[in-house]
């Protein structure tokens, strides 16, 4: 787990190791172990070191082949890395360390860029062929690690890192793009491949971008679309599969040099995890939780329900109203507007891990690969489709979306009000359910919300709060190997009866037992929406309403104040939409207006709150 970062020049530049290692400090955080760039006339490759794999210097990055053409760096974890290595050194290639790193410069002098094909993992990898002049960019299957990128050849160079705010230390100029932010009011996240900054893009999953001094091409190298469903797959079969893939799943990402742990929130993805890995360990797993005061939120009685069956050394600590401080480094950390506050417990439950592990397992993807969230069990009432009208799409698409009804109309103004309503904000999550014609209706949903919302919001959460922590976090679930067997398997079996996750509930019984199993399900988030109408009033007052945000003319700060007015009252729920004005407001302060005020705050430490 690392930062990378780098850039190629179209026409031959003048890059110094001192300008690289000076654009490393932007993102020292995800790598604090060491530091390492490589530079020559056409480009350079960065790396900032988290050390879990090898933690010894000789696994340090950029990584060359022996005749010094082959540059290589990568962010993430090769789970298979194993046994990639042992099929390598039979074909007689030779290693000199014992991490993953080295496997994939060995892979790719072995088999070139379709390398990429062999590996189970998460990762974002730029490999540079000095010889060829030409750079390659990577990325997951499934968008786990990001990867973002800012150039043609009409610019002169291309600059890519792990993070935004790499390509703004190297000068690239921070603009708002509107027709993302539109897209960030229809769905409460921006899909990728926009950003909230023009001309900054995010490298789609699963694809390699081809860089030479002609241009860029992209290229898929997976598709999930691809995937064959089975609508013959019985129940048993299904249940036994699955269980069977989380296992190995597990089982390879306990593969580490370094102290891990696992995130419990009592959940049934974490919890299954947890007591996969107790399996594969003499002493107790390291877990840990977050809670809070109001029980409508809380779980961690279920959590530490969860322990006590798996024997854990189990840590929990309760979050505080006050803790909302630190919503401008949530938003520092991610780069761009989010309107999920459950970053901010992410960020919290990452710095009380990191006290004593350097990596954790987690439960995320499960809930998109089998329908945990109430939001299908609501539109697919009893999982069932026969009710869907001709325009069902649209229909999910709207409904799950953040501003409702004439709220688009009566909130934003400006050129943002022309974003929202010249282009469709919605395209993102609605192409992709039409994309997946061949799969049944649920399983549309689904593909479209794991292609969209998992890597556009709720991968972004665990990589950017946990590396704001110098922790890595692995999830079972996102093997690439489970989402295709979740799309072979047939979506009724995902929500029987109206059941939430069906069938994976009815594969884990055993495991955790049928009070863990068929608890109800509570979202991972914060009850911010009760601190707004009492210890956060005026919180909410002071940066929605103190005149910058309506000075910025894309949104009515009369239909703000009203909205705020009436959820303060009780008389209207307006937590997400205020929630997500608040994120936007704090973006434009930080990455545009570069406020001062601001940016100390994005600088703090993560709360230590309270140990019940």
């Amino acid at each position: 787990m690392c930062g990378i970062f780098g850039n190629f020049c179209f026409d031959p530049g003048n890059l110094t190791e001192a300008a690289l290692l000076n654009i490393a400090g932007a993102i020292r955080h995800r790598g604090p172990d060491a530091v390492g760039v490589a530079v020559d006339a056409r480009a350079a490759l960065g790396n900032t070191r988290l050390s879990i794999l090898d933690l010894s210097a000789a696994s340090n990055q950029p990584m060359y082949s022996d005749d010094g053409n082959i540059v290589l760096v990568q962010n993430g974890e090769i789970y298979n890395f194993i046994e990639l290595r042992e099929e390598l050194s039979r074909a007689g290639h030779r290693f000199d360390t014992t991490g993953d790193t080295e496997v994939l410069l060995r892979a790719f002098e072995a088999w070139g860029p379709n390398f990429v094909t062999r590996l189970n993992g998460m990762f974002a990898i730029a490999v540079q062929d000095r010889q060829a002049e030409t750079m390659w960019l990577f990325r997951d299957r499934l968008g786990v690690k990001p990867l973002y990128y800012h150039g043609t050849p009409e610019t002169g160079q291309l600059w890519f890192g792990s993070e935004i705010k790499v390509l703004l230390a190297a000068g690239v100029p921070a603009q708002p793009d509107m027709d993302a932010l539109a897209q960030y009011l229809a769905l409460n996240y921006i899909p990728q491949p926009a950003t909230a900054f023009e001309d900054i893009r995010h490298l789609p999953p699963a694809n390699m971008a081809e860089i030479t001094p002609v241009g860029i091409t992209l290229t898929p190298y997976w598709d999930l679309v691809d995937v064959t469903p089975d609508p013959g797959m019985v129940k048993a079969d299904a249940e036994k599969e699955l269980y069977d893939l989380l296992d190995d799943a597990t089982r390879v990402r306990m593969r580490s040099d370094a102290k891990f742990g696992a995130f419990l929130s009592g959940g049934l993805d974490s919890s299954s995890v947890v007591g996969l890995m107790s399996a594969y360990q003499d002493t107790p797993v390291h877990t840990f939780s977050i809670g809070f005061d109001d029980p409508r939120f809380d779980e961690t009685r279920f959590a530490r329900m969860a322990a006590d069956r798996f024997g854990t050394d189990h840590q929990v600590q309760i979050m505080q109203a006050d803790t909302v401080s630190l919503w401008p480094r949530f938003i520092w950390h991610v780069d761009q507007p989010h309107g999920d506050v459950s970053f901010m417990p992410m960020d919290q439950v990452s710095a009380l891990a990191k006290q004593d592990v350097k990596m954790v397992l987690t439960g995320d993807g499960g809930d998109e690969l089998f329908a945990g969230y109430d939001k299908y069990a609501d539109f697919f009432p009893g999982g069932g489709t026969g009710h869907l009208g001709d325009d069902w799409e649209d229909d999910f698409v709207r409904r799950a979306g953040l501003l409702q009804d004439d709220e688009p109309a009566t909130l934003l103004t400006g050129n943002l009000h022309a974003a929202f309503h010249d282009v469709d904000p919605y395209r993102a999550l609605s192409r992709q359910i039409q994309r997946a014609g061949h799969q049944d209706s649920i399983n549309r949903v689904l593909y479209a919300e794991t292609t969209t919302l998992l890597p556009g919001n709720n991968l972004v959460k665990p990589d950017r709060m946990a590396m704001a922590n110098s922790l890595e976090v692995r999830s079972p679930f996102l093997d690439y190997r489970m989402a295709e067997f979740a799309f072979r398997m047939p979506g009724h079996l995902k929500l029987t009866g109206g059941e939430t996750k069906a069938i994976y509930k009815s594969a884990m019984r055993d495991l955790l037992g049928d009070e863990l199993t068929y608890r109800k399900k509570q979202m991972f988030t914060v009850p911010v929406g009760e601190w707004f109408r009492q210890v956060l009033a005026h919180y909410c007052r002071e940066i929605l309403l103190d005149g910058r945000l309506g000075a910025r003319g894309i949104v009515s700060e009369k239909t703000v104040t009203g909205m705020l007015q009436a959820h303060i009252a009780g008389e209207a729920n307006y937590t997400r939409q205020l929630r997500a004005l608040i994120s936007l407001e704090i973006w434009f302060r930080l990455f545009i207006d570069r406020d001062p005020q601001m940016l100390a705050l994005a600088q703090a430490a993560p709360h230590r709150g309270d140990r019940p």
